[in-house]
């Protein structure tokens, strides 16, 4: 029976089963109300509605938290992570998963959100797709102590799951907080996470891949320049995506040289990953 007491029509069933199963994913676990409760809105002032998608090359910023931590330092704002209690991914998670690299570095790479291996180290990108990673900085000259390497949401989601739009909303202030630390002259954004987070709009990684964007970021005065290209784990999944994956990394090795971001000789001789 359907709520006006008819018979429920096949289509009807099918698709109340789907808005079921999307507010199962949304994390509703009681049927006492039509829509599933925001739990954190008490402790909370509303946030803005988001913004409706713009040109591509423009920022569009998912709803936000009040306002971006204030932290001075990144030991900081490692702590003012530490004691957020907004997130529930924090709640499922072993421990905070902050960042490594260097925090003075040109180079930002960011990532989506910790594995199981990063989750019971609490360093990013240590397990396979890790390891990827550091061949693919390697491959132009590049390595950890060169760059900073973080994530869009510092706790592991559940069985790895990506990181719904309400989580990355929660830490994206977190984020942009920690780019206006660290002052980087270019940013990695590896995967549609980190696309989606800093760039927006509608387009996917596969048609934004190897073009440089200008990302907007609370705290520093001037846009920075943005490379998407692929995951790490995508690459281990669909290793024939290496050669573009590639293609992209000579990019950013030509602009880091071209615009005296790094010398020539501080980025060794490429090796070409797709050997790999």
């Amino acid at each position: 029976m359907n709520a006006q007491g008819g018979e429920m029509t096949g289509d009807s069933r099918a698709a109340l089963l789907a808005a079921l199963a999307l507010q199962a994913e949304w994390g509703a676990d009681e049927a006492l109300l039509e829509t599933p409760p925001d739990r954190a809105a008490a402790s909370r002032p509303a946030s803005p509605a988001p913004a409706a998608p713009s040109a591509p090359g423009t920022v569009v910023r998912l709803p936000t938290a009040p306002s971006a931590p204030g932290a001075a330092s990144l030991a900081e704002l490692r702590a003012a992570l530490e004691a957020f209690d907004q997130c529930a991914l924090k709640r499922t998670a072993t421990q905070l998963v902050f960042a490594d690299g260097a925090e003075d570095a040109r180079i930002m790479i960011i990532g989506e959100a910790p594995g199981g291996e990063e989750d019971r180290i609490g360093r990013p990108f240590v397990g396979p797709a890790g390891q990827l990673l550091d061949k693919m900085l390697g491959s132009i000259g590049l390595d950890r102590g060169t760059v900073r390497i973080v994530n869009v949401v510092p706790w592991r989601p559940p069985g790895n799951r990506t990181p719904s739009d309400t989580e990355i909303a929660q830490c994206l202030p977190f984020l942009h907080r920690h780019i206006a630390l660290v002052r980087p002259e270019r940013l990695v954004l590896l995967g549609a996470v980190a696309v989606r987070a800093l760039i927006g709009g509608k387009d996917g990684i596969t048609r934004l891949r190897g073009k440089w964007r200008e990302v907007t970021i609370e705290g520093l005065d001037q846009t920075l320049r943005a490379l998407p290209t692929y995951h790490p784990a995508y690459l281990l999944r669909q290793p024939a995506a290496k050669r573009l994956a590639w293609a992209d990394l000579l990019e950013l090795r030509r602009e880091c040289v071209e615009s005296r971001i790094l010398r020539d000789a501080d980025m060794r001789n490429s090796q070409d990953i797709t050997k790999s």
